[in-house]
């Protein structure tokens, strides 16, 4: 079980290890969760296969299970759907599960077809099996989460944090140790201190050293040496917000930013938008000639209206919408932001505002790239928040610019919309927006487009 946070006194020195060795039990549970996973794609399909053929057993429910199984199971132990600490985050867990069912079922399909197989497949004994599998399989992992937690606790790696004049740290579940206290020092020329410094350190996944910054340098060998995962605290790299540490022959780098997303993750994401934003455009082109027509006929002025916001990168691109204003009173700075029945917006300009029309062009700037169908909504330069400028109020403002901004977002759909005449109304945003980028994945970009559809029509809408 692991130790709650609290700091080991001299009466628990480690004469035998502080923890039991949990590197067998997470072994063990990858093996537990790769033979319930065999199982439950076995067992999922002869139940199908018998409820819809009345065959028991059924030897094409078998004959599916036994392709089908074999390739879930390769893709699953390189999607990594067996590392241990994965199953405590169930979410996470499950969303990688149901993509690798995907992946392996699709891979089958694909084989089978060249092979001109499928005639001897149930398309009905195999389409069921594989969603009961991935029901029963997100079942059980649910189940064994559950147990896990209370046969070994609520970390699957035993960690020691080791006080040697550095600050103290909050660490739930971890050894908290103090070096002077319990006897234990940097020295590599004393063969008992070393015994010492090993016995406290077995079974460690990780041993975090807070010490001085002069003192790493006699702290380094002994966490080598021990075969552990070593780490220093340093408040000076919290600072930078560093990520990692990389060596380049003679030199070492710290890093303090990486790409939000993946590779596949940004070109999941890119394909989506070009094929449904393509989609929209042709599906909406008559619509957005009538608007266009209508607002010719009213004033004779352009129809679209461009403005210099700020995108991916913090890079200024030039955004589309329809125009709303009178031609003589767009405002391209965005100087003053606009508020319920605003005198500068036209009849028709009232109505596409109130039903989000104006913003149709947009989806140019998603297909050409500038924009992506979900995002942070991109604000202009001049709007304020009360009377500060955005990133005036938040220093963190500029950070939601790391993805490309979005047609719609999650700060959209929780109903933060409209003009910001209160601080806190750009914060709750901001907020969404950090949230949206730390917690991306495809089905949340469904969801989201999902939900727009009903807030299209909202009362901060104008």
């Amino acid at each position: 079980m692991n130790a709650p946070l609290q700091h080991l006194p001299l009466s628990a020195r480690a004469d035998k290890p502080l923890a039991p060795s949990l590197e067998r039990e997470r072994l063990r549970l990858s093996l537990v969760l790769m033979l319930s996973d065999l199982l439950a794609i076995f067992g999922c399909f002869l139940l199908v296969g018998g409820l819809y053929l009345n065959d028991w057993p059924s030897e094409m429910a078998l004959r599916e299970a036994i392709l089908l199984a074999p390739l879930f199971l390769l893709f699953g132990i390189h999607g990594g759907i067996y590392r241990p600490e994965l199953l405590y985050n169930v979410r996470k867990s499950i969303y990688r599960l149901i993509y690798i069912a995907t992946i392996s079922s699709l891979f089958l399909i694909f084989v089978t077809f060249y092979a001109k197989t499928t005639e001897s497949f149930s398309r009905v004994v195999f389409t069921f099996g594989c969603a009961t599998s991935v029901l029963t399989l997100a079942g059980v992992r649910i189940a064994v989460l559950q147990f896990v937690r209370r046969r070994i606790g609520p970390s699957l790696h035993n960690v020691m944090v080791l006080y040697a004049g550095g600050p103290s740290v909050e660490m739930k579940y971890a050894f908290h140790i103090d070096a002077k206290e319990h006897g234990l020092s940097p020295d590599i020329g004393d063969p008992a201190n070393l015994d010492r410094v090993g016995c406290y350190m077995q079974n460690m996944d990780r041993v975090i050293v807070s010490c001085g910054q002069d003192e790493r340098e006699l702290w380094s060998p002994l966490l080598k040496m021990a075969g552990v995962q070593g780490e220093f605290i340093s408040d000076a790299l919290r600072k930078l917000g560093a990520l990692r540490v990389t060596n380049e022959g003679e030199f070492s780098t710290i890093v303090v930013s990486a790409k939000p997303l993946g590779m596949e993750a940004r070109l999941t994401k890119r394909a989506m938008d070009i094929v449904l934003s393509g989609a929209a455009l042709l599906a909406l082109s008559p619509l957005m000639l009538v608007v266009a027509l209508l607002i010719k006929i009213e004033d004779g002025g352009p129809v679209l209206f461009r403005q210099r916001r700020m995108g991916e990168g913090n890079r200024f691109f030039s955004i589309y919408k329809f125009r709303s204003m009178r031609a003589d009173k767009s405002d391209a700075d965005a100087n003053r932001l606009t508020s319920r029945n605003d005198d500068r917006t036209t009849r028709v300009g009232r109505f596409i505002r109130r039903t989000s029309i104006d913003e149709l062009p947009q989806l140019y700037n998603v297909w050409r790239g500038d924009m992506s169908l979900v995002g942070p909504r991109p604000h202009a330069l001049g709007a304020l928040a009360g009377d500060r400028l955005y990133w005036e109020v938040d220093g963190r403002y500029w950070s939601r610019h790391v993805l490309k901004p979005g047609l719609t977002g999650l700060a959209q759909v929780r109903g933060f919309r409209g003009s910001t005449e209160e601080e806190g109304d750009l914060k709750d945003r901001l907020q969404a927006d950090l949230e949206y980028i730390s917690r991306w994945s495809l089905w949340l970009d469904l969801q989201i487009i999902i939900k727009t559809a009903f807030v299209i029509f909202h009362k901060n809408a104008y």
